[in-house]
């Protein structure tokens, strides 16, 4: 009975000390073993062995990127303006030995270089350019933290401001001044409209105004050429005709009366060829009664065949 139980005891203690001796590290972890105490090696994934009761693994080293958030700080501008920053980290741990050894609590190491480099940072800025240079600010921040966490096998991937919370006044004094900002947009917008409006509906008009212009001008040209050549016909005609003094003396005459009409004439001025056309005009009434008066020759006598004067 007391050898089954020696026995189950050296099994027991061998399975612990294979447990001991084979360690298999996970894909992307890292392990720091210490030998009596002082650092030995870095145990990469797979299968590594170790001395028992010499060799001591220390807990193992996420090697992935991580992502930490830190609270809201209390950062003041360079306007005295006092606002609350959310941060968000990437970090990266690049040597699990400087990470183990160079730093005793590094996410907390790193929140407090965060918080007082971006209180250096935006303290120079005003708000407005805090809030318009998150960019900037980012890069910045990256940069200093990256500089004072490579000694602790840290890389510092990025760093993100997640929300810059002004105070509520402040924030009712923003919106009123972006509410007036959008009105005068908005008014220079509709003036330009109207000015737009009003430039399109003079150049319409003036286009209008010319078409119309070009149009009673080239009405104008066919008038008068119409007319001219009416006149160059009426008097090609008359020529033609070859008309005597007294027909055109009655012409004339017909005509006097249509030149005085009018409701603008108040004063109709006789002209001097009135007088020579009634004098030719009594010529030809008196021609026309002395040949009423004449009598008509009588018609020659008829001359039948077989007569002796024929």
């Amino acid at each position: 009975m007391v050898g089954l139980i020696v026995a189950a005891v050296l099994v027991l203690f061998a399975l612990f000390v294979a447990a001991k001796t084979v360690r298999i590290i996970p894909q992307a972890r890292a392990g720091v073993v210490e030998r009596l105490g002082r650092y030995s090696r870095t145990l990469t994934p797979g299968m590594t062995i170790v001395v028992p009761f010499i060799d001591r693994v220390r807990p193992l080293l996420d090697l992935r990127e991580q992502v930490v958030t830190f609270p809201p700080q209390p950062v003041i501008t360079a306007d005295n303006v006092s606002v609350g920053i959310d941060t968000v980290l990437y970090f990266t741990i690049t040597e699990p030995k400087s990470a183990t050894y160079e730093i005793a609590n590094p996410l907390q190491a790193i929140e407090q270089l965060t918080v007082t480099t971006l209180r250096n940072i935006v303290g120079s800025l005003t708000l407005e350019q805090a809030l318009t240079s998150r960019d900037e600010v980012n890069d910045r921040l990256r940069i200093v933290l990256d500089e004072r966490t490579g000694k602790w096998g840290i890389r510092i991937n990025g760093v993100e401001l997640k929300s810059i919370d002004p105070p509520g006044t402040i924030q009712e004094a923003m919106e009123k001044q972006m509410r007036a900002e959008r009105d005068r947009r908005a008014a220079i917008l509709t003036a330009e409209g109207v000015k737009q409006s009003a430039i399109l509906t003079a150049e319409g008009e003036k286009q209008s105004a010319v078409l119309k212009a070009e149009g009673g001008k080239q009405a104008a040209i066919l008038r008068a050429e119409g007319e001219a050549q009416a006149i160059d016909t009426v008097f090609q005609a008359i020529h033609a005709g070859d008309p005597d003094p007294k027909l055109l003396s009655y012409q004339y005459l017909q005509m006097l009366p249509q030149l005085a009409r009018g409701d603008a004439n108040k004063i109709w001025v006789i002209p001097s060829e009135f007088t020579q056309a009634l004098s030719n005009l009594s010529g030809f009434a008196a021609d026309v009664t002395e040949r009423q008066r004449k009598p008509e020759p009588p018609p020659p006598p008829a001359v039948t065949p077989g007569d002796p004067a024929a």
